[in-house]
């Protein structure tokens, strides 16, 4: 027979392996500062936190942008903007989630291109929390399409800033 005790572990450890996943962590990256500029456009990242991306090194320095796209655009072609700098060096990613305005892990996001919502570089990536956020997204502002990070190539942002959505 259980006793009372063991009845309540049971029971709290039972609602854990069913209860549904928890939503991804808020990250703790570094801010930028009023004079950082995002190292693909050259904006003023500060001016636009809804849309801040970071990239966090080994050493702790961290790179900032205005927005998904730009964000993208650097980790595809890392010479070009960020020489000496190497993917294997990254720590984190972070992109501003659209709802909560958190900055999330940008491998676990869902981003969402095609919509009536522009960036401050226009068309963007818009970063989402969960598929369900990103299809409610989706129909309330006429998306193209849901993608995921490994789902975005070197093409496709530059597409964007042409107003091409596949």
């Amino acid at each position: 027979m259980l006793k009372p005790f063991n009845i309540l572990l049971l029971i709290i450890a039972l609602s854990a392996v069913v209860s549904e996943p928890a939503l991804s962590e808020q990250l703790d990256l570094p801010k930028p500062g009023i004079k950082d500029t995002c190292p693909v456009c050259g904006m003023f990242v500060a001016k636009y936190p809804e849309w801040i991306g970071t990239v966090l090194y080994k050493d702790g320095h961290a790179h900032h942008f205005d927005g998904a796209k730009d964000l993208f655009k650097y980790l595809q072609d890392l010479s070009k903007w960020a020489p000496g700098h190497q993917l294997s060096n990254i720590t984190a990613i972070g992109v501003t989630e659209y709802y909560g305005l958190k900055l999330i892990d940008a491998r676990k996001a869902y981003y969402v291109i095609g919509s009536d919502v522009l960036g401050p570089m226009g068309h963007e990536l818009i970063p989402l929390e969960t598929l369900e956020d990103a299809k409610e997204f989706l129909a309330d502002h006429g998306g193209e399409t849901i993608l995921q990070f490994d789902q975005i190539d070197a093409e496709l942002p530059g597409k964007l800033d042409d107003g091409v959505f596949k």
